[in-house]
Formats: C-alpha cells, structure tokens, sequence
C-alpha cells in the first residue's frame, strides 16, 4: 500500500501531524491543524518521480580572509543601530515582529529613507499596501525625497528576480513575511508551509550575495511571532517593536541577535510625523511622577547597556474578598508571590486581609530581578500609608532567606539616578565601589527586615513629631 503523502502542520507552532485532531498535541492550541502536502513543506524529502543527483564539491576556504564591505550598514537612527549592535550586518536576516499598527513600517520607512540618504540601494517590497499607501505615508514622515525603491509584489520568484537586476541591493524590506508565496509549495499564502518557504529562499539569497534582509511578522493575541517558531530560528536576529495603546513611546527590543547583545533595546515616541527617538527613556517613564504619594518606588534598572529608572506603583487595600486580590501589568506575577512571601515569612508584614495591586509606570515591562527590592518598598509604603523619600532609588534581588543579593552595573545605576537628581539610593551590600558622592547617602542593608524598619522607623518618628 503506498504511503499517504498528505500531513496536518499546526499553523501555531509548526508541527506535524499524520491525520487531523481538534487539538494540537505539541502547543494545546485548538482548531490550528490544517492538511497541506508533502511536496514542499516541512519534513518533505525528493520527491518520488524524481531521480536523485549526484552533489556537487564545494570550494572550501580559511578563516582569514579580506572582508570585500564594512561588515555592517548604520542606520544613523541611533535607537535603532543600538537595539541592531550597531547596524544591520550584510548578509544577515533579521525579523521585526509587532502588534498590528504599533509603527513597524514607520520605523521601517524612516530606517530606509535614512540608509538611501547615505548612498545604499535600498528596496522595499510591500505585500500588504500599494505603492501609493507607501508613498502617502513617506510623504508624511518627510521621507518621500529619498532613492527608496518601492514594489507591491507577494510572489517569491518575482521579488528574488527583480532586486537581481542591477546593482546588489545593501537591504531588503519584505512587509510582511505572512503575505508571500512561493511556487515551490502548494498552500495559501500565511500558512506555516509558505512562510517557512518564503523565508527559507530570501535567507538563501542573503547568504549568497551579502544583502541584508528584514522580514516583517505579525504578532498572535499571545504576543508571538505568528507562524512556526522555526523562523526566529532560521534568522540572525529577532526584534519586537512593543508598545501600549494609551503611550505615544515604542520600545524595540532585542530577543536574538547573533552578531551582538540580547538584551538591549531602542525607545521611541510616536508622532505625527513618525517616530522620534528618545535619548533618555528615564525621563520619558518618570514625567509623570507623584513623589508625594504612597506606594510609589523608583527602580534603577538596566536594559543591556543602558541603566534605565522607572516607577514602580503598587496598592495595598483591605480586600472584602474570601481570598485577597493579586494583579499585575508590567512584571512577573509569580516573582510578586514570591516577595509578599517573603515579607510575611520573615518581616512580620501581613498581606492576607489585602488585595494587592501592582504596576510599572508607562506601560513598561521588567525581565531582571534587581527590581525585587523596588517591589517590596513599593508595597510596604502603601500599606503603612507612608510616601518614600522623592529622590530615593531602590534596586537588589530578594532571596527566599529575606537577604538581599547584590546585582551587576551598581554604578551604573547610580549614576543614572544622580544624573536625573536623585540623591539616595538603597542597594544591596557587597556591591560594586560606590563613587564619592554616592557613599554618605546610600542605604544597604543586609536583609529584606532591615529595609521594613527603616521605612517604619520614618513612620514612627513622623508619628512623634
């Protein structure tokens, strides 16, 4: 009997399947498997009515070598070459994923104008709006007088041969991935087929004649490139362009990056006239700032390189609930337990009869640890009702033992925080040397206890005053 050719790829993770189920086994989602055959899509070998040929030598060569261009192309949008590892790396392939609308083909648009102005041949393939669309908009963000050359194409073979003729382009912008098809698989445009395809026969054509490719990703409700995840790993690097709704700034942040950092990112703000770069994003997350409220603690962050202050709100309130309220926006709701058990467990600072609310100011999200220590003199001020001192910053991993452990680019921090006025700063022991002017006014306790009586010691002193 001849084997079946006919699969189910689940078009949210990419696996495959032999015969169709209402739920994916490998990523629990539902109603994601859709049958596509085997003749170009994963898993798919020579095919049957094909003889096999014999490979072919490949020339082999040595590490040393001359480099025929400068291994990468500077943008001269400083947020964006940061957020790259300073600039985009030819022949390479980067993936920029975003919610709908967020300013991903702004950025993109400005990025192209800016390499154009600079001399590179710069093409630009939209499968999404037509060549007008994207001419309305470079009008708008005064980019219409650059060399960017446009098309509307969504056939892969087509763009391939039509950024051949001439001279080698230095980038490529392919908007989106998740619109293009290729004549080598036999299912719709978006499917996980098509998009592995596509992307495989641009990253070829990267790697073959040193143009450097960004492919453009729509982004699932779950915050996900859409597509299998097979993609982020065929590319060099993998940026998301983030943002909330009610905030004009945009973070870009950097999750893969093969010829430099992970962890760094690049803050915009969005206007109408495109989005303009924020040099200092401490600033942008502190405008707003109620020093004189409960609740309330600064963090001296770091994203990468770059040290980072932004607010912390928390409030704490009696709940009327059998079991207290915990929510969440910007931080890790596990890592929140954690704390409220540790104050409990060895500070004597009960939260059972509380509901407790928490939140990073501007929209912001916190990854590192350091920001235990901001979390748990955020919560014991509201609690007390007690403001913490205005031009204080706060930062130090929590342990389960209640000490407090020291975190890296303690200067750093310090420093960024004395740059924007503030004068005191809680930190843990054992960190980096301090400079001079940070030594008479830092805090550093020993543990998570010592920082509870500190701030009910101002409580109690204003009590007798």
């Amino acid at each position: 009997m001849a084997k079946s050719r006919i699969q189910f790829i689940c078009q949210n993770c990419g696996s495959v399947h032999t015969r169709w189920a209402g739920k994916c086994d490998a990523c629990g989602e539902w109603n994601t498997l859709v049958e596509e055959g085997t003749s170009g899509g994963i898993g798919s070998g020579p095919s049957s009515l094909r003889t096999s040929r014999k490979g072919r030598p490949v020339a082999l060569t040595s590490l040393a070598g001359e480099i025929e261009d400068a291994p990468r192309i500077a943008s001269g949008i400083s947020e964006l070459d940061r957020a790259t590892g300073g600039g985009f790396v030819r022949g390479s392939a980067l993936l920029v994923g975003g919610d709908p609308g967020i300013g991903k083909s702004t950025l993109l648009t400005q990025a192209a104008a800016a390499l154009a102005r600079r001399g590179n041949r710069i093409v630009y393939v939209s499968g999404e709006e037509a060549v007008a669309q994207i001419r309305l908009r470079a009008q708008r963000l005064g980019a219409a007088d650059s060399t960017v050359e446009l098309a509307a194409e969504t056939n892969v073979e087509d763009i391939l041969a039509t950024i051949a003729d001439g001279r080698r382009p230095d980038l490529v912008i392919i908007d989106s991935i998740q619109t293009l098809w290729t004549d080598a698989a036999d299912s719709a445009p978006g499917t996980v087929t098509q998009v592995r395809a596509a992307a495989q026969a641009l990253i070829r054509y990267a790697k073959s004649t040193g143009a450097a490719i960004v492919l453009v990703g729509h982004v699932t409700k779950e915050g996900q490139i859409a597509g299998p995840r097979v993609v982020e790993h065929m590319v060099d690097a993998v940026l998301y362009f983030e943002g909330e709704g009610g905030h004009h700034h945009r973070i870009l942040r950097t999750v893969k990056n093969r010829f430099g950092p992970t962890d760094e990112i690049g803050v915009f703000e969005m206007s109408d006239k495109g989005l303009r770069e924020v040099s200092n994003p401490s600033e942008l997350f502190l405008g707003e700032r109620h020093a004189a409220a409960p609740g309330a603690a600064v963090f001296a962050g770091m994203e990468g390189t770059r040290p980072v202050l932004v607010e912390i709100q928390s409030l704490v309130a009696p709940t009327s609930l059998g079991t207290p309220r915990r929510a969440v926006v910007g931080w890790d709701s596990p890592r929140l337990a954690m704390v409220l058990a540790v104050l409990e467990a060895h500070c004597g600072v009960r939260f059972g009869q509380h509901d407790v609310y928490l939140n990073v100011a501007g929209g912001y999200r916190i990854a590192e640890p350091a920001a235990d220590l901001a979390v748990a003199a955020a919560l014991v001020s509201s609690l007390t009702g007690l403001a913490l001192p205005a031009d204080c910053v706060y930062f130090g991993e929590i342990s389960l033992s209640g000490a407090i452990r020291p975190v890296a680019h303690a200067q750093q921090r310090l420093k960024e925080a004395e740059k924007l006025g503030f004068g005191q700063a809680v930190l843990p022991r054992g960190s980096e040397e301090l400079g001079s002017g940070n030594d008479s006014r830092a805090f550093q306790p020993a543990t998570l206890a010592d920082l509870v009586v500190r701030i009910a010691g101002s409580l109690r002193r204003d009590t007798d005053d």
